[in-house]
């Protein structure tokens, strides 16, 4: 018989469960978190590992919070917003739009969760924009029991709330800080050579910078800029190191650049530039594989040159490589925890037999500039080691042992990773 499980949005993930929970209310929700032994929440499925999966060997809820209200009340006078936990980005961004309110920050894809983004540490690009969990100033969590329980900015254990891997509870919704919405312009660039690169000067030339390289050659294919504006309309990108685009690109090669946000410096809202695919369009079919690594921003260029030392193993197997640099925050296990960051992004092809002794050789060639491996992505690198590269883990686990001390978020990924207290 064919397997009917559920799978990620990669499909290279099928899921111990049997079936996706989808309840459609909050006391529904509540109810089947405190009838399951163990419980994990499917944010969009946009992990490309089993940080969302329950553990096959035990009886476990895999839960989708699609079908929830689409909760997002506005507050504009104390400029927050709270969402419930099963809304996307584009949702809110639309919402908040309306309101003429804005993030100060997103990442690539606007059709991935809010409280799935930030329970990985997932970011947008800007030398002064942190992940987006630091947009985050109170998370509401159904507990063991069927309980909630609110942490707020503030509050003792908020900085492992956040960035939770999901091991803390169900996030039944989300308080964000807002800001007066911006228009943003973006412009891309062709052709960046490595050979005297100036990654500080270049990675501050917008207010979100994203390089983008095939690894054929030693210089970066594309350079999007993101740059806010005052007004509806303000001064051109000053870059004068690569040559603009005439065409407009999509960053992945062969893929049709209809699917990707205005270019060529036309001005319009941050929700419709700030992302570098527009919400109405599928992105890619998912035939993809994903890896990231995040490292302190000064070791840039040296990771740079080791990665160009081995691109003839690398190119092969990649569709595109994205880097980005990411502010330092507060939350106990995001990858960009206390130091500013780099971050390496490889979108890989659909094979793991041959992608993952590469990715174990870009780790190798890393290990020196004590990367962290995004929490959704795939890596190879030894649990422990993970583990080690976070100051705040203990405090982490012990937070862990608070708020679910029978271990019911808990999945096999999480326990290598977090060892509990």
């Amino acid at each position: 018989m064919p397997d009917t499980r559920p799978m990620n949005w990669a499909r290279n993930i099928t899921f111990s469960a049997a079936a996706v929970h989808r309840p459609a209310t909050a006391d529904a929700l509540r109810r089947l978190v405190a009838d399951s032994p163990h419980v994990r929440v499917l944010g969009s499925g946009h992990s490309f590992n089993r940080v969302a999966d329950v553990d096959g060997d035990r009886d476990g809820a895999l839960v989708s919070l699609g079908g929830l209200p689409g909760t997002v009340d506005v507050d504009a006078a104390a400029r927050t917003v709270r969402v419930g936990g099963g809304v996307r980005y584009a949702e809110l961004a639309a919402r908040l739009h309306a309101h003429g309110l804005a993030l100060p920050n997103m990442a690539s894809l606007p059709h991935i969760s809010v409280a799935g983004s930030v329970a990985t540490g997932t970011h947008g690009s800007g030398n002064g924009n942190a992940s987006l969990a630091e947009a985050v100033r109170a998370v509401e969590i159904v507990t063991a029991d069927g309980g909630t329980v609110t942490l707020a900015r503030g509050d003792a254990g908020f900085e492992g709330a956040v960035v939770s891997l999901g091991a803390l509870g169900v996030v039944l919704s989300l308080t964000l800080d807002v800001q007066p919405a911006y228009p943003v312009s973006q412009h891309v660039f062709r052709e960046l050579p490595f050979q005297g690169l100036d990654f500080e000067a270049v990675t501050a030339a917008a207010y979100s910078v994203s390089l983008f390289t095939k690894w054929r050659g030693p210089h970066f294919d594309q350079v999007w800029l993101k740059q806010r504006h005052p007004h509806a309309a303000g001064p051109a990108v000053d870059f004068p190191w690569a040559e603009p685009a005439t065409e407009k690109q999509h960053p992945v090669p062969g893929m049709p650049a209809v699917n990707c946000t205005e270019q060529f410096g036309v001005p319009g809202p941050w929700h419709e530039r700030l992302p570098h695919f527009r919400a109405e369009f599928t992105p890619s079919s998912g035939d993809e594989l994903q890896s990231e690594y995040l490292l302190p921003r000064g070791h840039a260029l040296a990771a740079l040159a080791a990665l160009d030392g081995v691109r003839d193993r690398i190119a092969p197997v990649l569709q595109v490589c994205e880097v980005r640099t990411v502010a330092a925050d507060t939350q106990w296990l995001s990858p960009a925890y206390g130091r500013d960051t780099v971050a390496f992004h490889f979108t890989w092809v659909a094979d793991t037999g041959r992608v993952l002794p590469v990715v174990s050789l870009v780790e190798d060639r890393l290990r020196e500039f004590d990367p962290r491996p995004h929490w959704g992505k795939v890596f190879t690198v030894a649990p422990a080691r993970v583990a080690a590269r976070y100051p705040g883990v203990a405090d982490f686990a012990a937070l862990a042992e608070r708020l679910d001390p029978a271990g019911k978020f808990t999945n096999a990924f999480v326990r290598q990773v977090v060892a509990r207290a």
